[in-house]
């Protein structure tokens, strides 16, 4: 696929999720896709090696949840090849983002990434997020598919500002996950997602604290 018709893609993806493509920093987009290619080749941070297929799964997918931030301080955990903390940095510049991961080479990425396409608002820390001990809380904790929903609230529940938002990226098979968190007494609410493109179930799990 050719960059422009990469690009219209791109256009009609942000149109479709209800975005305005004049908003969006596009081309930093394509420029993040491309470098991901590249580092792809030696790392393998992704198992998806065609660009359109990256735009829908990454990019698209990412931008899905911007509704549901809350906050200007934000945590991506796991953040693997920064999805979806800096795809979700780039699209809302006055946020700052925080992207939390133990892995070096997908901590090299980020940082390169964050280099090269010269993001001003994110810091990358390489640590585990049981390790993480933050001077301050955030108002929007995110993660995609990192382990199951009460792991994850388990390990993020002390640092996030009261209120805030615990969100939880996942696809279709929720219920012996959810039934976990009503015995934990935790309420939560569940938002089907549709990313253009995929035709694949996703799901937010978003637990607000209050």
């Amino acid at each position: 696929m050719s960059s422009d018709d990469l690009l219209a893609s791109l256009h009609q993806g942000l149109t479709d999720l209800g975005e305005d493509p004049g908003t969006h920093p596009c081309q930093t987009y394509l420029d993040y896709l491309a470098l991901l290619s590249q580092w792809n080749q030696a790392y393998s941070l992704t198992g998806i090696r065609d660009r359109q297929q990256m735009l829908t799964h990454h990019i698209f997918d990412s931008l899905a949840v911007l509704p549901f931030i809350r906050g200007t301080a934000c945590l991506d955990v796991g953040s693997g090849a920064g999805l979806p903390g800096l795809i979700l940095a780039l699209a809302r510049p006055a946020q700052n983002w925080c992207l939390l991961d133990s892995n070096s080479k997908k901590v090299r990425f980020l940082r390169q990434a964050v280099l090269e396409l010269h993001i001003n608002n994110v810091d990358v820390v390489q640590v585990r997020v049981e390790d993480y001990h933050p001077d301050t809380g955030y108002s929007t904790i995110i993660s995609r598919a990192l382990t199951d929903l009460p792991t994850f609230y388990q390990y993020v529940i002390s640092l996030v500002q009261k209120p805030g938002r615990i969100i939880a990226m996942k696809g279709a098979r929720l219920e012996p996950e959810l039934r976990e968190l009503r015995t934990a007494g935790i309420t939560y609410s569940v938002h089907a997602l549709q990313v253009p493109g995929l035709d694949k179930q996703r799901h937010l799990v978003v637990i607000d604290s209050n």
